[in-house]
């Protein structure tokens, strides 16, 4: 069936249809399986469900770092997730998608510049979803990420996805590998202790990793995983 697929794509006037309609079948399908398998595929969705598993085993300060308006875009909020948190904030840089509260769970804080000493170690858990990709200088961004949290580090980052960004806004510069998210946590004195992956066929595929300070006495409690090789699952097709 291949070889008679290939030999049909090669042919100067039919080729062009075949192609077209593999790929009106390929795109049928994907929309198919994002529907029908939405919190396994759908990078948000499963992301959220990953977050849910363990959020709310934390009963210390959380700070959701450069989540904008805290909207987890399904129509929830991420302060909820982490149900059981004795204070909560939420942290932003200046500028489109940035502050906007002013009240006294607003934090301001530019990633790529010296954390203020005042913020270092204040909170148990560090939360970041899909911000790292458009800070340039992601090892300062990991780095600041980390000195907030005295407990706990949770990074969602996409792995495979399309370019994204806003002139004037924020640009769009990293896809970081399991292996690389590790190592710079590593360096910053966390320890993964868990990284899952939404790799699929028909959807952008994320990377949800948990790191904790000293995994003995970490109030993160949650089974060992790791996906050294996501991708794979995406190219299956």
């Amino acid at each position: 069936m291949e070889t008679l697929l290939v030999g049909l794509l090669k042919l100067p006037l039919i080729g062009p249809v075949v192609n077209a309609l593999c790929a009106w079948q390929y795109r049928l399908v994907a929309a198919a399986m994002r529907r029908a398998r939405r919190h396994e595929v759908r990078p948000r969705e499963w992301s959220n469900r990953e977050l849910a598993k363990i959020a709310g085993q934390f009963e210390g300060a959380v700070i959701n770092v450069s989540g904008w308006r805290d909207e987890d875009q399904r129509g929830g909020h991420y302060r909820d997730y982490f149900s059981r948190a004795s204070a909560y904030a939420v942290s932003n840089f200046k500028g489109t998608k940035g502050m906007e509260d002013q009240s006294g769970d607003a934090v301001f804080i530019d990633l790529e510049e010296d954390l203020p000493a005042e913020l270092r170690g204040k909170y148990q858990v560090a939360y970041n979803h899909t911000t790292l990709e458009h800070v340039f200088e992601i090892h300062k961004a990991i780095e600041n990420i980390c000195a907030l949290s005295h407990d706990t580090v949770i990074l969602v980052t996409p792995f495979l996805q399309s370019v994204h960004f806003e002139e004037g806004a924020f640009g769009d510069y990293w896809r970081p590998t399991p292996m690389c998210l590790s190592r710079i946590l590593e360096t910053n004195g966390f320890t993964t202790v868990y990284q899952s992956s939404n790799d699929n066929p028909w959807h952008y595929a994320y990377i949800f990793t948990v790191a904790v300070r000293d995994p003995k006495t970490s109030a993160c409690k949650t089974a060992p995983l790791s996906v050294p090789l996501v991708g794979s699952g995406h190219f299956s097709v």
